[in-house]
């Protein structure tokens, strides 16, 4: 017994650890089979595309304005001679047709009214009593009883406004209802600020200060091609998009279960196309010519980044990765 407890145990100890270190380094190190191909990296970027359809775009820019008064401006002698009245007081409201001086004229002699052009305010009087007048100078500023709203745009809207109409809709919080304003101007000043002004009309009773929208109908067109703003590079009157190119059937056959390509529509390059533009209203625009009904083209001009679209890429085993917005190609 006591040769079996020294020996014959521990050499089967011995003997059955060993075994199962062996089996474990054949286990590790020599396979059976030979492993699985290595899957060969197929994740390729997938342009977000959209097709070209019809649809209706309103051309309507709404902008947020204040009504003003219209420009002070001076009141001028017409003859040369001497004031020999002063009929109004600085900060004195007239109106259209009163008179405002007496000017005796020299030659011949006889006593001149300077009557006020229209309705406003006397801000600053120019002559007094006595004084001599000559013509063409300066007697009186007058402030116009005239309103007027004016708004302030962002220049690339001067695309928009071209052929702009003369009229607009004005509405006024807390004020009368929404009336139209005339003689609608689009003016860009030296340091590069563009406004919008139109008249407001004579019997509608505002004040300087008040905030006013300002809606200009720029024009409306249904049952047109149209394609997403986003989706051209340039804007007015012409510009460019990228079109997904058609596979012929065979093409189509022979790529069938491909995870390439570059969207649904078809594999291969895309297209760069010239497009004739018509109306937009910021967000679709109208296309004229360039494209057909039904093509696909990309949703976004190439290097400029989607928006708050996530960019998403085939994971090549069947799904889809994205990442948040703001990743540019």
């Amino acid at each position: 017994m006591v040769v079996w407890r020294r020996w014959i145990f521990p050499i089967l100890m011995v003997l059955i650890l060993g075994a199962a270190s062996l089996a474990l380094v054949k286990i590790a190190f020599f396979p059976d089979q030979a492993p699985a191909a290595a899957l060969e990296p197929s994740a390729q970027i997938a342009d977000p595309v959209v097709p070209v359809e019809r649809g209706e775009v309103v051309n309507a820019l709404s902008l947020t304005g204040t009504i003003a008064r219209d420009a002070a401006y001076p009141v001028r002698s017409g003859v040369d001679g001497v004031v020999t009245s002063v009929d109004v007081g600085e900060g004195q409201s007239v109106a259209a047709g009163q008179k405002l001086f007496t000017i005796k004229q020299t030659d011949p002699v006889k006593n001149i009214d300077v009557l006020a052009p229209e309705a406003g305010d006397v801000t600053e009087i120019a002559v007094v009593k006595g004084q001599p007048a000559s013509l063409g100078g300066e007697l009186v500023t007058l402030t116009p009883a005239r309103y007027h709203v004016q708004a302030t745009v962002d220049p690339v809207q001067l695309y928009r406004l071209q052929g702009a109409p003369t009229e607009a809709a004005v509405t006024i919080q807390g004020g009368p209802a929404p009336f139209t304003c005339t003689g609608l101007k689009v003016a860009v000043a030296e340091d590069g600020t563009t406004t919008v002004t139109c008249a407001v009309p004579a019997d509608q009773t505002v004040f300087a200060g008040l905030q006013a929208q300002l809606d200009i109908d720029l024009g409306t067109v249904s049952d047109v091609l149209v394609v997403p703003t986003t989706a051209v590079k340039g804007g007015s009157g012409t510009g460019v998009v990228w079109v997904v190119p058609t596979p012929s059937p065979d093409a189509a056959d022979a790529s069938s279960g491909a995870s390439g390509g570059v969207g649904p529509a078809g594999t291969g390059e895309l297209e760069e196309r010239d497009v004739t533009l018509g109306v937009s209203d910021g967000s679709i625009v109208e296309v004229t010519a360039g494209v057909e009904e039904g093509e696909q083209v990309r949703q976004y001009v190439p290097g400029i980044a989607a928006g708050n679209e996530p960019q998403c890429y085939d994971d090549g085993m069947g799904g889809e990765y994205c990442e948040p917005a703001g990743w540019n190609w």
